[in-house]
């Protein structure tokens, strides 16, 4: 189940039925038959802050987000934090990576994902961590915590069909294999192929893969970023010496994060002082169409978000990384239909 909506059909309120023309509302009609308007919006659900963590006494400093088995996984300063993504209870605080007699302290996590039963984190300290799902158990490094090595830093991660993608400091994305990182490899693997984000330093990045497509949100290059995974395994000898370069459109906001769901591209952006919320409906947005189906910068005229480092989705609730106002928005995702006779 992807989405769950409430759902209000025939007498809807004028003032709705106006909202829905002016806010890019689907639309479906046959003859003779009175023409539906889908008509999606946001409502505030809960959040969760500092004071759902252990005793309350801590800090919440989220960065990169992600779900996976109904867990929420957030990226929270030296720590990874784990919620359950149903009740929002917090499970556990995972401070370090252990595996046999070795101990490494987290420091400075940016990024988390989780694909096929590993864990990934990055650290803006220079390392890929990749611990068990079940038991969070360490498997393995990569990088050693020293930035002219692996990684100079990292700051975004993302693992589907068994290829890595570290996003490091300035314009590098890294790609390994999954099958590269295994209980006895070591740290200094070889990335298999490099792509270029064209403008970049020392910022969070989130990125996805959807439709055969790497896809990066290129807050310095201001626009969504996609790479072909096809054309970097074609390329990818030749990419460790010129790093592939994306396919762009041009944006007028700044991308700060972007997840894929089963109907939307969840995205954030910023423009200013203002951010926003926008979902795009998937085969639009990885055809590069740009029309938000739900476009907010708050929640009915209050509380406005702040920047949004990593976006999610569990059943019909958005989860926002907002780093300025140091909470995770839990945002429930509304559907009106409106029949309109013909």
């Amino acid at each position: 189940m992807e989405l769950t909506y409430k759902t209000i059909m025939n007498k809807i309120p004028f003032l709705l039925l106006l909202l829905c023309l002016f806010t890019n509302c689907s639309k479906d009609s046959s003859d003779g038959n009175p023409t539906t308007y889908n008509y999606f919006y946001p409502t505030d659900e809960a959040s969760i802050t500092a004071a759902q963590i252990g005793n309350g006494t801590g800090t919440l400093d989220p960065k990169g987000i992600t779900i996976a088995n109904e867990k929420l996984y957030v990226a929270n300063g030296d720590v990874l934090e784990v919620f359950n993504a149903v009740t929002l209870a917090h499970i556990k605080t995972i401070a370090e990576y252990k595996k046999g007699t070795t101990t490494i302290p987290f420091t400075k996590i940016s990024s988390v994902t989780v694909d096929n039963g590993r864990i990934y984190i990055g650290s803006v300290d220079s390392r890929l961590f990749v611990m068990d799902e079940n038991t969070n158990a360490g498997i393995s490094t990569v990088g050693n915590g020293q930035w002219w090595q692996t990684f100079v830093h990292v700051f975004g991660v993302v693992v589907k069909d068994g290829l890595v993608f570290v996003k490091e400091k300035e314009t590098s994305i890294k790609i390994f294999e999954t099958s590269q990182i295994t209980e006895t490899s070591e740290w200094n693997l070889k990335p298999i192929a490099k792509l270029n984000t064209l403008n970049g330093f020392d910022q969070v990045y989130s990125l996805d893969v959807e439709a055969g497509n790497l896809v990066v949100a290129g807050r310095d290059a201001k626009s969504y970023l996609y790479y072909e995974i096809s054309g970097i395994k074609a390329n990818a000898a030749a990419s460790i010496t010129e790093p592939l370069k994306p396919v762009t459109s041009t944006f007028t906001t700044k991308p700060f994060a972007i997840s894929f769901s089963k109907d939307w591209a969840i995205t954030s952006e910023n423009s200013g002082s203002v951010n926003y919320l926008r979902l795009y409906p998937k085969a639009d947005f990885m055809a590069r169409n740009y029309t938000a189906s739900v476009n907010v910068s708050d929640i009915m005229g209050q509380n406005p978000f702040g920047n949004i480092l990593g976006v999610a989705q569990l059943y019909d609730r958005l989860f926002l990384s907002d780093n300025t106002n140091k909470t995770i928005r839990v945002i429930k995702l509304n559907k009106s239909e409106i029949a309109e006779q013909n």
